[in-house]
């Protein structure tokens, strides 16, 4: 028989071995975070001018640290004439007068730093403000930017006078997408606002500057960059119009199908450089990883090719931004809507990557408005338990909802105040914008000013961050329940399975495999009810566990279960709009494997 010694060692070695093996299988920083995304000229007014600004970010960095965020990635702060509310950049490496100052950024980071939240900037590459250095030398013909910029000498006018825009392109904001100068005597393009001329990435000294750009926030302290409008940045050469999609208006953008003007294969070339310097500077400064996320609403194909290159040689961004549960999913949609949703993204992304899932942002309807303020518990359920990296917009913590009935006198989005009075209402992103509803006080705590940049929503003493954290339960408190319970092994690194049991409850599994007996591995289930009606349903159809019976781990604001409550897996029951998690947790599972592995020891050592 064996000694008892060495039999102790053997035990001892091999425990080792398990937590060393855990050890390896940690992931980076990024990769299973949930970014909180702020606008924030909605955050927090730090001087009282009506606006947010950087030290508002920056004093309430402990609402992010309380609540479990641990990344933050911040829209436009950099100098801008705000024609597109800082998405056309005068200067990319200053930070506009309104929102601060370079050290208030660089105090930022310092102060994100020593609370363990991770920084990430925007970054907007397709064009520049009209105001910017590079247009104004360019617009003048001044070398080396006279092609800096898209121009073009029009084409003939048959009736004389000023020649016609070169081709039938159209804004994202309406009408042409191209405008004259008057002193070039040229048309320059602009894809977006007529002070955001597009830049021509055909000339390398363009990219050249985006390159030293990313380097000189990346010294400041940036953790990564969020590339807005990637998919816009190349038009093909010849500049032909594109073929017609929607005849009824010649000057919105759905006129033509943008095959010409997005998504081009120069595109991703340009992403794998900048990846490169961006993973070279990593390297040269010992810095923890830096990421490159990319933002382009584009199909499935074409996003998926934002991650690496077709033969898996060139890496990309770390993730594109996934839409998927934005543009694909509503308060319509059926739980196998959900299903075939989620498992495609899962199915066609290369091997080794991470997913991202996101439910909101500064340009797109909130979740609450978009699904329903019943249904925000499940999103917010379904968000934080899938795997991979959730972003969050500020203010769905507390499931603030569009202001849509604002008046057309107090709007500012481009977008949607150039349709006029009339048609400006679903069209405008301010609905979204509304400053942060911090407690129930003058302005909801925003700002002290007599008018603030967009008016508070009317509803904010009903729902604010300070009534919530007083209330029993709430959704700000679920939120903060569904950062720690993702922070578990199961939910970092455990795999996925989903099934849609009708049209209306959604669920899936993450479960660990451990065990040579499958139905022993650690999981969890995420169960949601989309209906105002109750259903009753047999979980052992998804995954089969142990026993009929799994402990509830996680409850939404107005569930019938209660957390450590035991329930029938052949026969769970939920309420209207229910969400809840059931299971088991890694901590048992992993007591029970090494409590095996000592009993299997011990039977070794008497026999």
């Amino acid at each position: 028989m064996i000694s008892l010694k060495v039999s102790l060692s053997l035990l001892v070695a091999t425990a080792v071995l398990l937590v060393t093996a855990q050890d390896l299988d940690q992931k980076e920083w990024w990769e299973t975070t949930v970014f909180y995304q702020i606008y924030p000229r909605s955050f927090f007014d730090s001087n009282d001018d009506g606006t947010g600004d950087v030290k508002g970010v920056t004093a309430k960095l402990q609402h992010l640290k309380d609540t479990g965020f641990e990344a933050t990635w911040l829209s436009p702060i950099f100098k801008s004439p705000q024609e597109d509310f800082g998405y056309d950049v005068s200067d990319f490496v200053s930070v506009d007068p309104l929102f601060g100052s370079n050290s208030d950024l660089e105090e930022l980071f310092a102060e994100a730093e020593k609370l363990g939240i991770k920084i990430v900037l925007d970054f907007v590459p397709n064009h520049s403000s009209k105001e910017h250095e590079w247009f104004v030398k360019s617009e003048n013909s001044e070398e080396p930017y006279t092609d800096y910029y898209m121009w073009h000498n029009g084409i003939p006018n048959p009736e004389g006078g000023r020649p016609l825009p070169p081709n039938n392109w159209q804004s994202v904001f309406y009408g042409s997408a191209w405008e004259w100068s008057e002193k070039r005597q040229q048309y320059y393009l602009h894809q977006f606002a007529v002070g955001q001329p597009d830049l021509n990435y055909r000339n390398e000294a363009v990219i050249k500057e985006f390159d030293e750009i990313l380097r000189y926030w990346m010294r400041k302290g940036a953790s990564g960059f969020r590339i807005d409008a990637i998919n816009h940045m190349f038009e093909v050469e010849d500049l032909r119009n594109e073929p017609i999609n929607d005849p009824s208006d010649p000057k919105s953008y759905g006129y033509t199908h943008h095959i010409y003007t997005k998504d081009l294969p120069e595109t991703y070339d340009v992403i794998a450089r900048w990846r490169k310097v961006i993973d070279d500077y990593v390297k040269e400064s010992g810095s923890d990883t830096i990421i490159m996320m990319t933002e382009a609403y584009a199909n499935l194909t074409m996003t998926m090719k934002f991650y690496e290159s077709d033969d898996g040689s060139q890496p990309r961004a770390h993730f594109p931004f996934n839409f998927a549960m934005i543009e694909d999913l509503n308060d319509n949609s059926k739980a196998s809507d959900f299903k075939y949703i989620i498992d495609r993204w899962l199915d066609n992304m290369p091997r080794g990557k991470v997913t991202n899932w996101v439910l909101g942002n500064h340009d797109k309807p909130r979740m609450a408005s978009r699904y329903g303020r019943e249904r925000v518990d499940g999103m917010a359920l379904i968000l934080m338990t899938l795997p991979g990296v959730a972003v969050v917009y500020n203010g769905e913590e507390i499931g603030m909802e569009d202001y849509r009935d604002m008046s057309y006198e107090d709007s500012k989005d481009p977008q949607g105040c150039n349709l006029g009075p009339e048609n400006y209402k679903w069209a405008s992103r301010d609905p979204q914008r509304t400053p942060f509803q911090w407690d129930d006080t003058f302005n909801a705590g925003f700002s002290k000013s007599d008018k603030t940049w967009l008016p508070m929503h009317p509803l904010y003493r009903q729902r604010n961050l300070l009534k919530q954290k007083e209330a029993d339960y709430s959704t700000y408190q679920f939120y903060v329940d569904c950062m720690k319970l993702r922070k578990e092994r199961i939910l970092t690194h455990g795999e996925f399975r989903s099934r849609a049991f009708n049209d209306d409850v959604f669920a899936f599994v993450r479960f660990l495999r451990e065990n040579e007996d499958r139905e022993l591995d650690p999981y969890y289930v995420t169960l949601v009810n989309f209906h105002g009606n109750s259903f009753t349903v047999d979980v052992t159809d998804l995954y089969k566990f142990a026993g009929k019976s799994a402990t509830v781990q996680l409850v939404g604001t107005d569930s019938q279960h209660e957390v450590g409550q035991t329930v029938n897996t052949t026969a769970v029951t939920l309420g209207p709009y229910e969400a809840i998690v059931i299971g088991t947790s890694a901590a048992v599972s992993v007591h029970l494997s090494l409590a095996l592995l000592v009993a299997a020891i011990v039977k070794y050592l008497f026999l």
